[in-house]
């Protein structure tokens, strides 16, 4: 089906490479010797999850990425990490920072000035929010990436809303960057008893996000930062209506037991613009939250490489764009006009296989 316009995938995925990552950490892990047997990355919940992905793009470079974009009729990706996604399990602080450099240096040298279509997320290290924060403003400023992420489970498991992460969230709103909520691993969500990893995959995800965006409203994040924009990918959205109303009912029962006053309930700052939901194709409540938040702060990710085999992913944006039960303006915001002001990309001008890109790459520092 031909694209009615450009399409911004807003939650790709590279797939770290242990060996490159060495490369880039900086001093004094920089040139060190590693045991090829240890992994950069805590491997977080125990499930084997790795058989799912042999495929040819297991480990996506970026000239395979940029095939997929023009196969996919995408414009424009912004790359989240894998491995990376588990970072909020790191327990010395010093390595989750050096190890957030690393990346980020990685992800800019092999993909981010190949080409600008390929946009990326800085990892960061929430072990150390001041470090954190101050890595965000070397990953926007000198290596041009468009918003931070944000593990969504950590080790041991704590919400967003500690004012302990706000040098993080003051950073992001002055930079005027977004910073992005992203799920991984099942561990520390209660789903240790399941015996199967059919079990816990459909609920990881959404209770992740669900518990951190509890935290980040009852202690007043969007409160103290109005002009903060947090997206959170990959749990679908069909448990957006849901929680609003919780929240809103916590809201009027228990007002009095919230961390510090919240002048506005809930749903205002949930549904004000500047929090922004992953929706899936095939979500059958889509037009539902569409309506009920508003189709301004929706999102679509293609989430490739994860999980599916390279054909798989092909008519995604066929099914979303035939949907029936979306308005064409609808469909024009998820794809297009929501990811673009969510990581403050310029609506591009043409489709995707004319490789225009929104914005030039500043030179490597």
């Amino acid at each position: 089906m031909p694209r009615p316009f450009p399409v911004i995938d807003a939650d790709g995925h590279v797939v770290e490479v242990d060996r490159e990552v060495r490369e880039y950490l900086p001093p004094p892990y920089q040139g060190r010797e590693w045991k090829r047997d240890y992994y950069l990355y805590p491997r977080g919940d125990g499930w084997a999850k790795g058989h799912r992905w042999a495929h040819q793009r297991e480990q996506p470079d970026a000239a395979l990425w940029l095939r997929f974009l023009d196969a996919c009729e995408i414009t424009v990706t912004v790359l989240y990490p894998t491995a990376g996604l588990h970072a909020g399990f790191i327990r010395d602080p010093d390595w989750a920072v050096a190890l957030a450099q690393g990346y980020n240096n990685w992800l800019y040298d092999r993909f981010l000035r190949v080409s600008p279509r390929l946009q990326g997320v800085a990892l960061l290290p929430v072990q150390d929010p001041p470090e954190a924060a101050k890595e965000l403003e070397r990953a926007v400023r000198e290596l041009g990436m468009v918003g931070g992420v944000l593990p969504a489970v950590l080790s041991p498991m704590r919400g967003y809303g500690s004012r302990e992460f706000d040098p993080i969230y003051a950073t992001a709103e002055r930079l005027d960057v977004p910073l992005a909520v992203h799920g991984g691993p099942t561990g520390q969500l209660g789903l240790d008893h399941f015996p199967t990893f059919a079990e816990a995959w459909p609920l990881g995800h959404p209770f992740a996000q669900m518990q951190q965006l509890t935290s980040m409203v009852i202690h007043g994040v969007f409160e103290r930062y109005p002009r903060l924009r947090v997206a959170y990918l990959e749990a679908g959205c069909g448990w957006v209506p849901f929680l609003l109303d919780r929240l809103d009912a916590s809201w009027e029962r228990l007002a009095d037991r919230f961390p510090a006053p919240l002048p506005r309930r809930p749903r205002e700052y949930l549904c004000g613009g500047n929090v922004y939901y992953a929706a899936e194709i095939e979500e059958s409540t889509l037009s539902t939250v569409a309506r009920l938040v508003g189709g301004t702060q929706l999102l679509w990710a293609s989430d490739f490489p994860h999980e599916r085999a390279w054909e798989a992913f092909l008519g995604d944006l066929d099914t979303l764009l035939a949907r029936e039960d979306l308005a064409e303006s609808t469909k024009r915001q998820i794809l297009l006009e929501n990811p673009c002001r969510l990581y403050r990309l310029p609506i591009p001008a043409a489709a995707a296989s004319s490789g225009q890109a929104p914005a030039e790459r500043p030179a490597a520092p």
